[in-house]
């Protein structure tokens, strides 16, 4: 699948004319007006753009309250008593199925958040837990999803021809793929081990041509400007070029597509998880919670509405947050 070629995707070529990123393309061998990119704005004004927003400041409290409970997991679930893995025989009533003892789940001075029908086993202890477990693969996946896009963008943007066009066509199989279906194939088939890996991996692989297609755009634009032209006639060599003179000014564009793209991987572990072919028990995950709750949520609904809350505030923490920044990085509030 070929897409149209943009303003942005007018490159230079080899022998100095201008024609589209893709050969026969829409425009080929036009010539096009040099374009405007808005200069990159610093990381403190970004800042104190988005501190005098109301929203991006509850987005950002819940994402650090989240972050601490991922990093200090270990000691968090001391202070409340209870492994994400012990089980509470006395806080289930065995004669009903494993149905929580008390009003609400069993929620209590014991069990913050209550206890999981049938086990026992708490679920604050295993929120918290939760929360670390989505936080690395998302976060792991976003890291390995922002070098492959990144580099392949750059390399395909700025030395163009036969780079660009093995780049496209990979990023146009991988993005016509029907991913979610392989990713239940893959995982279905592989061993259980090291779940967590393999999660990072399948992920990544998935979602770095969305990043790498923006990248790509962008740098064709950024290397007809007349500083970067000008380290190439300084004899610079093309990696340098590259990461010393092209990639500083794609930090604002790398970074919103990143924050945009967090809340979607933590959306597709808690699929997978759900699916059954996530994170395996008796590891905690919020899709998995989720999934174990659909056959007691008439009976005992907070077990689904307590992880199901902590994962919809996340979700839409990090979008909103997201949104905010784009918003900053075009309107040009941060300069």
């Amino acid at each position: 699948m070929t897409y149209p070629p943009t303003e942005l995707e007018i490159a230079r070529t080899p022998d100095g004319d201008r024609r589209d990123g893709h050969e026969g393309g829409v425009g080929g061998g036009g010539t096009a007006p040099d374009a405007v990119v808005a200069p990159t704005p610093s990381g403190g004004r970004v800042w104190r753009a988005l501190r005098h927003d109301p929203a991006a400041v509850l987005c950002l409290a819940y994402i650090g309250l989240i972050v601490i409970m991922a990093v200090f997991a270990p000691l968090i679930v001391r202070v409340s008593g209870w492994s994400p893995y012990e089980f509470d025989q006395s806080a289930i009533d065995p004669n009903l199925g494993g149905v929580p003892l008390g009003p609400w789940g069993g929620i209590s001075a014991e069990h913050w958040f209550g206890v999981e029908p049938g086990s026992g086993r708490d679920i604050f202890a295993r929120i918290v837990y939760g929360a670390r477990v989505s936080m690395v693969i998302a976060l792991s996946a976003t890291a390995l999803t922002t070098v492959l896009g990144t580099t392949f963008g750059l390399l395909a943007g700025y030395f163009g021809g036969k780079v660009d066009q093995v780049v496209s066509r990979v990023m146009d199989f991988l993005m016509a793929f029907p991913a979610l279906i392989f990713m239940i194939a893959v995982l279905s088939a592989l061993p259980a081990g090291n779940r967590s890996t393999l999660l990072v991996v399948v992920i990544s692989v998935f979602g770095w041509p969305y990043l790498a297609r923006i990248v790509r755009g962008q740098t064709m634009s950024v290397s007809r400007r007349e500083f970067v032209e000008a380290a190439g006639a300084s004899g610079a060599s093309g990696a340098r070029v590259v990461f010393t003179e092209i990639l500083p000014n794609l930090r604002s564009t790398i970074i919103v597509m990143v924050t945009l793209a967090v809340p979607g991987y933590i959306g597709t572990e808690a699929g997978l998880s759900f699916l059954g072919v996530g994170v395996v028990p008796p590891e905690p995950s919020w899709g998995q919670m989720i999934a174990s709750s659909v056959s007691w949520y008439s009976v005992v609904p907070t077990y689904f509405a307590i992880p199901g809350l902590f994962l919809f505030l996340l979700v839409l923490s990090f979008t909103v947050l997201g949104d905010r920044l784009r918003a900053v990085v075009d309107s040009g509030e941060a300069r």
